[in-house]
């Protein structure tokens, strides 16, 4: 067996469900749109999409002597869908941290491929840098990147995470692949806050994610009315993107709801911090704070 399809055989055998492979080289395409981006000021209050604007572009400035993207797909799809009850919670964060789950997959990959080939050297990531992951998934050819700016694949929709090796080892890329998008807006028309002014542009700003996750200040009174229940994150663009009628549930028992699901809505008006931490002990959700979140459940009245 090539490197390439070893490669490939041992994600799979991880449980990602897709992988492409690209050439680790200076992203020219996308320094230009990157950069209006930034320019339009979508990023909001996350100033550190401003940083390392270089590294974000060129794999090699991360890794010296990389020679490899392996982009990588792990499905969260959930099996039941909590989002017809509030508050809402974007479904990634239904169970444990996904972080820490395929962070521990991608080290195991790592150790793998350098038992079967030898020495490889390289860093794993996870959301966990300023690696430009739906930039380099579509450059392999794993799918394209949709109206909402999120990764979509024809098999499985959007409802997964990516993750990426950057490696010294040198493999035959995998091309792109052509956009599926067609004449579809649903994304566009269905968006709340008008967080997407334009295909394949998103104002992180306006976005309810960014609202319920990122932003610390207080959220803006021109959302009180438009933020649908959501508390963390949303799924909203995602949801009604036809992509993701072929979104099949998740084999990650880490990933299953931790007991959140079952609280009442007397339980979230009275939510204490000990209560917080015990029921998001190992959940993203801990990434909004305590705080955070009894912020967002007030701003959509629930809670005090």
């Amino acid at each position: 067996m090539n490197r390439k399809n070893l490669i490939k055989k041992l994600s799979s055998d991880l449980g990602f469900s897709f992988c492409g492979i690209s050439k680790a080289e200076f992203l020219k395409e996308e320094a230009p749109k990157l950069e209006e981006w930034l320019n339009r000021g979508y990023q909001g209050k996350m100033g550190y999409l401003e940083n390392h604007f270089d590294k974000r572009l060129d794999p090699t400035k991360l890794v010296p002597g990389a020679k490899s993207v392996v982009s990588l797909v792990y499905n969260y799809y959930p099996e039941t869908n909590y989002s017809t009850k509030t508050p809402k919670f974007a479904k990634y964060a239904y169970g444990q941290d996904y972080h820490f789950i395929i962070k521990d997959k991608l080290k195991t990959f790592m150790s793998q491929i350098q038992e079967e080939i030898g020495e490889v050297n390289g860093r794993v990531f996870v959301d966990s840098a300023p690696v430009h992951e739906r930039a380099w998934a579509a450059k392999s050819g794993i799918g394209w990147i949709g109206k909402n700016s999120l990764l979509l694949n024809r098999e499985m929709g959007s409802f997964f995470f990516l993750a990426e090796l950057i490696i010294d080892l040198e493999l035959e890329p995998d091309g792109p692949m052509k956009d599926y998008c067609g004449t579809c807006t649903a994304c566009q028309d269905a968006c709340p806050t008008d967080a997407i002014p334009e295909p394949y542009v998103v104002d992180g700003s306006r976005c309810i994610s960014y609202l319920t996750i990122e932003l610390k200040d207080e959220i803006p009174n021109e959302f009180k009315s438009k933020m649908e229940g959501w508390a963390f994150g949303c799924d909203i663009c995602q949801d009604v993107c036809p992509w993701n009628r072929f979104s099949k549930p998740h084999s990650e028992p880490a990933f299953k709801p931790q007991g959140w699901e079952e609280l009442s809505k007397q339980d979230w008006q009275e939510m204490t911090k000990e209560v917080f931490q015990k029921v998001f002990k190992k959940s993203a959700v801990k990434r909004t704070k305590f705080e955070g979140l009894k912020r967002n459940l007030k701003f959509i009245q629930i809670g005090d």
